[in-house]
């Protein structure tokens, strides 16, 4: 293949196939009307739902789920959040006025009506492509997108920001956020359902309450909550008691006062959102969540209700969708799929287990050898691979849900009394656990291990979910071993080292089919020692765990180019193998870092760090993703435009020998 130093141009089959499908795919809805129902297509703005009778809402609520099966089908998405609030978000925007009123979403998982109802029914049918809409509520995409989210339990810390805003300023707007009971488990969320007792401003919560996360939900809050559920008569007995006390002849409001102490106590007992009620909010419900009447008069009622209030709203995830109903953490994020069974399009199927399931069946080995191996994850078990391991070792397994810093803290825990905890998690959702890492795991020089899973680009779910910045924040920490497997044989032998030196370990590993060199590996890994793959004399390729293959494929062009370089595999991220890179850097004088991370503190900022205290003249460049928040598209895609395919690197590599850049 001819290389030129051209400018470069990224092989857009992928994305262009995913283009041309968007294109097609929104003439057929937005022609004639297409799928789009009778009524749908009238609603370009959410001030047209407000000459419609109920009725009419309920068929609007079919023709939105018809419409978002049929998208969904084809693009891949959020589906079965989305389709178990169709009704609420309806409602919501019949009775109040976005953008005026501010309404935000917790995560953003099933935001899709919301987008769908607010201008957004074109640009739908290209949800999650590359030039398309984000699958996620997002500020500079639309007006009514009031807080951008992707992480959960952020969202009522932002209302009650707005809110509290609002009223400094002296504005009249409901403020009203949608948090699910799921989320409702985060730290942060319940931190702010304190304060928004205490300030007593005007903030109506919705809990949408579906019994799912993205796994079933964990621990007391879903219990009680289940509690609620279960005992619809509970609902009434703060008015009887109330009104019975109150009959009572002559004394009635006397005993009411004086019984407040004992109100108090069968409340305890019997009254549904009683832990509500004592953080200061007005708890309604449980409700209806399916039934537009029910919370249309609710949503009415609301309005007349001062200072913070939660409606507990009762949904099914996967609503109207038999598929999705019977599976809804399947559908939670879902691919390509026939509409008619739910099955995945064959197109959608792994010909290579990802790192995941490398990861999840070298732990299960490991564990079966070994009673003292624990895991953990934070309402990620499905995702992280460890759903088997909970089955065969349930007492060894804990899921403490959307709840990453008790996580890691606990982790620590555990390993002060002997045991050995690994810790799941998505890279995205680990920076949420900085601190824990740094102050309970590192400092102490505990031994746990973190499977750092869905590291580097991870497609369609976008700038929230990018684990894009995990070097950075892993590196620096004293103590850490931090690692970058380039192959499924790579992390099943790292895995197994972790677990051996009795330290703070981060594997880290992308969310794709785990690679394999075409030759078979064996031999032993040593704690910070690279692995030199092909020499050279002409230029050093120092590439970091996923972009190892693209290394060498670069290497094979850069040949037929009178170029020879030389190929390490790090390994290690933290210690660097400095023997290793120093010896070679100086052989070939020219170094070119490679990963699939942000380029601010990452590999490259600690080869280059090593390079000026080791050596003086070096010339070195470093490629990875910019220092900027990447979008969405499938990760082949973004990968090639920022040239960190094979041919990019050797496109970059052949510039980078002609023209001296810079000498560090």
């Amino acid at each position: 293949m001819k290389i030129s130093c051209t400018p470069h141009k990224a092989s857009l089959h992928h994305e262009n196939c995913q283009v041309l499908f968007c294109i097609i795919f929104s003439q057929i809805y937005t022609g004639s009307g297409g799928f789009l129902g009778v009524i749908l297509k009238k609603i370009h703005e959410p001030a047209d739902l407000k000459n419609l009778s109920l009725q009419e809402l309920e068929q609007l609520a079919g023709e939105i789920r018809k419409f978002m099966i049929e998208v969904i089908s084809k693009r891949g998405g959020h589906l079965a959040s989305s389709l178990g609030v169709v009704e609420l978000t309806i409602a919501l925007h019949f009775v109040f006025n976005a953008p005026h009123d501010k309404i935000l979403w917790d995560v953003g998982h099933q935001c899709y009506t919301h987008k769908i109802l607010t201008g957004r029914q074109e640009q739908f049918t290209k949800i999650r492509c590359y030039d398309g809409i984000s699958g996620f509520p997002k500020r500079r995409e639309s007006l009514y997108d009031v807080f951008g989210v992707g992480h959960s339990s952020t969202s009522l810390s932002a209302a009650l920001g707005i809110a509290q805003a609002r009223d400094l300023l002296g504005k009249n707007n409901f403020v009203i956020n949608i948090i699910g009971d799921g989320a409702l488990t985060g730290g942060m969320a319940l931190e702010a359902l304190n304060f928004a007792g205490e300030k007593k401003t005007d903030l109506l919560v919705i809990l949408n309450d579906n019994e799912m996360s993205i796994d079933q939900n964990i621990g007391g809050l879903p219990s009680y909550l289940a509690k609620l559920r279960t005992d619809p008569k509970y609902s009434r007995l703060k008015e009887d008691l109330e009104h019975v006390l109150e009959r009572i002849p002559a004394i009635g409001r006397t005993v009411l006062r004086s019984a407040e102490r004992l109100k108090d106590s069968i409340k305890y007992l019997l009254v549904p959102g009683m832990l509500f009620e004592e953080l200061g909010f007005t708890y309604l419900g449980p409700i209806d969540g399916h039934s537009i009447p029910k919370l249309v008069n609710l949503f009415r009622e609301v309005k007349s209700v001062h200072g913070p209030v939660l409606v507990h709203a009762v949904t099914k995830k996967g609503k109207g969708y038999v598929p999705a109903e019977k599976n809804p953490h399947v559908f939670h994020g879902v691919g390509p799929f026939n509409k008619k069974t739910g099955e995945p399009l064959s197109a959608n199927k792994k010909s290579q287990p990802t790192y995941s399931k490398v990861f999840s069946t070298s732990l299960e080995k490991l564990a079966a050898a070994d009673r003292s191996i624990v895991a953990i994850t934070a309402a990620m078990a499905a995702g992280t691979g460890l759903e088997t391991f909970a089955r065969r070792w349930p007492q060894r397994f804990f899921d403490v849900g959307i709840a990453e810093q008790h996580a890691v803290t606990m982790a620590a825990g555990l390993a002060t009394e002997g045991l050995k905890p690994v810790v799941a998690i998505y890279s995205t959702f680990l920076q949420r656990a900085y601190d824990q890492i740094l102050h309970d795991v590192c400092l102490q020089n505990l031994p746990v291990v973190f499977a750092v899973d869905r590291a580097g680009l991870v497609g369609e779910d976008g700038e929230t979910h990018n684990g894009v910045f995990d070097f950075a924040y892993l590196r620096h920490l004293p103590n850490i071993v931090l690692m970058a497997p380039a192959s499924g044989w790579e992390l099943n032998a790292m895995l197994k080292m972790a677990f051996a030196l009795k330290r703070p370990v981060a594997l880290r590993y992308p969310r794709a089919e785990a690679a394999v060199f075409s030759s078979p590996e064996t031999g032993t890994l040593i704690t910070g020692k690279a692995q030199l793959l092909r020499e050279g004399r002409d230029l050093l390729i120092l590439a970091a765990g996923a972009m190892v293959l693209p290394a060498l494929e670069a290497h094979a062009l850069l040949l037929k180019m009178g170029i020879e370089s030389c190929v390490i595999n790090s390994r290690f991220i933290q210690p660097l193998d400095t023997e290793l890179i120093c010896y070679w850097a100086k052989k070939c004088g020219r170094v070119l870092t490679v990963e699939e991370h942000v380029l601010s503190g990452g590999f490259g900022s600690a080869v280059l760090e090593t390079l000026e205290k080791e050596l003086q003249e070096i010339s070195l460049k470093r490629l990875g993703l910019p220092d900027a928040f990447t979008g969405q598209g499938s990760r082949d895609f973004l990968l090639d435009l920022h040239g960190l395919s094979g041919e990019g690197l050797a496109r970059e590599a052949l510039k980078f020998c002609q023209v001296k850049e810079r000498v560090y």
